[in-house]
């Protein structure tokens, strides 16, 4: 384990490089092959599902427990951030959801539509195993960079998670091109599955080598340990809800965040149900292209947000990047064909990556000086989880009403518009 000084080179490419080892599930399970797994499995003329005793629309029930995942996070972030806190090993409890996640991406290669609940909970501590280290991920970064290195850092964590997540995608899809169509096909998807797990438990090794164990704050602990954090973050919401600035960028960020994730989660199921493919091998081949093509363009948007910033300021920068999610929403609702998708599906990628590393550097520079970054980014994504809680219930509702997926998607557009307005609002130095 090396002991490496805040802004060294090292640790902020080791840190940076978690990107490297994780983005693999947000692109293959959340993204990609998983989507259309279930597609697959669920198609739009069976698209039924008894689950519970009660009968689902397949979308809006992925979307159900999704939202059900992201709420239990919501829970454990505040709860596992005091214990965190106080054994000073923040580390370990991002080790903990790292492994948690990965075993559940192998575990899902025995998802079958027999194998319905088995493969559902694998799905659900999936999400758990990601968002809950990235609660302890992104809360390393004021502890090993400086100000002044945040955004580039940021921006190259992203980076590197597309760069990665794309390697695997690409030979995931020589797999299924092995595997032509029927069961062969499905088989592949269940084999890229364990690859994703293998390819987060090997790869995330570099970033805990080097990473730090955390800051201890045991000194001012007590024994009701295990409610702290929720009591650490009512300190922490007070103590930054007296900066205007910090408050009104927070709640900016609480609308606009719950559409962003909303959309990535949701954007293959739309691909896979509501465009107009002539085959399922053209639906397989053209929704992993475009979701490549969003991974690709999202480098460069991660890029060239983090120079918009740099000119404009990251507020500034921020109310632009709503407006063209705005737009992408809207026009997403009279999307149809495949030449369509891929269109949209580049406008997407351009501002996917630039809207999260801008809008988790923006938070981090906008911190008072502080020991307790656990708490502080506790309190960030406990916001940006109960978004999208939010965010997929409403999306899952319209989705099980109304029997599509376009006026859920449509209806974001409303929460981009408030964040925009609401950035407007906040003080631009």
């Amino acid at each position: 384990m090396a002991n490496l000084a805040k802004g060294s080179s090292k640790l902020r490419n080791a840190w940076a490089f978690y990107d490297w080892a994780n983005s693999v599930y947000a692109l293959v399970i959340s993204s990609a092959i998983f989507p259309l797994y279930y597609g697959f499995l669920f198609t739009k003329e069976n698209s039924q599902i008894q689950f519970l005793g009660y009968e689902f629309k397949s979308t809006a029930l992925i979307s159900f427990v999704t939202a059900f995942a992201f709420l239990t996070v919501a829970f454990l972030s505040p709860l596992l951030s005091g214990v965190a806190d106080f054994i000073g090993n923040k580390k370990r409890f991002m080790q903990f959801f790292c492994y948690l996640g990965a075993a559940s991406c192998i575990g899902m290669y025995w998802f079958t539509a027999d194998n319905i609940y088995f493969g559902i909970l694998c799905f659900y501590t999936g999400l758990i195993g990601f968002w809950g280290s990235l609660v302890f991920y992104n809360s390393y970064l004021p502890d090993i960079a400086f100000t002044e290195q945040q955004d580039d850092l940021s921006a190259k964590g992203y980076s590197l998670g597309y760069i990665g997540s794309v390697l695997l995608l690409v030979f995931c899809l020589f797999v299924l091109i092995l595997g032509k169509e029927g069961e062969a096909a499905l088989h592949a998807m269940r084999l890229s599955f364990v690859l994703t797990g293998a390819w987060w438990i090997f790869f995330s090794q570099y970033t805990f080598y080097y990473l730090p164990k955390g800051n201890s704050n045991a000194n001012k602990m007590h024994k009701s340990v295990l409610f702290n954090g929720f009591k650490e973050l009512l300190k922490v919401q007070k103590q930054l809800f007296k900066e205007v600035t910090l408050k009104r960028y927070l709640i900016a960020f609480f609308v606009y965040s719950m559409a962003v994730q909303t959309v990535m989660l949701v954007a293959t199921y739309f691909g896979e149900q509501e465009i107009n493919w002539k085959s399922d091998s053209e639906k397989t081949t053209g929704l992993i292209v475009s979701i490549l093509v969003i991974q690709l363009v999202a480098v460069l948007g991660a890029y060239l947000t983090s120079k918009l910033s740099e000119r404009l300021g990251n507020i500034k920068a921020l109310i632009i990047i709503n407006a063209i999610w705005a737009v992408i929403c809207v026009c997403a609702y009279f999307v149809t064909e495949p030449i369509e998708f891929y269109i949209t599906a580049s406008f997407v990628g351009l501002v996917m990556g630039g809207i999260q590393s801008l809008s988790r550097s923006t938070y981090s520079k906008f911190l008072p000086e502080t020991n307790d970054t656990t708490s502080f980014f506790s309190f960030y994504d406990v916001a940006e989880k109960i978004g999208i809680v939010i965010g997929m219930l409403i999306y899952g509702v319209i989705d099980q009403i109304t029997g599509s997926m376009r006026n859920s998607v449509v209806f974001l557009t409303l929460f981009f518009v408030v964040g925009l307005i609401l950035l407007m609002r906040v003080p631009k130095k």
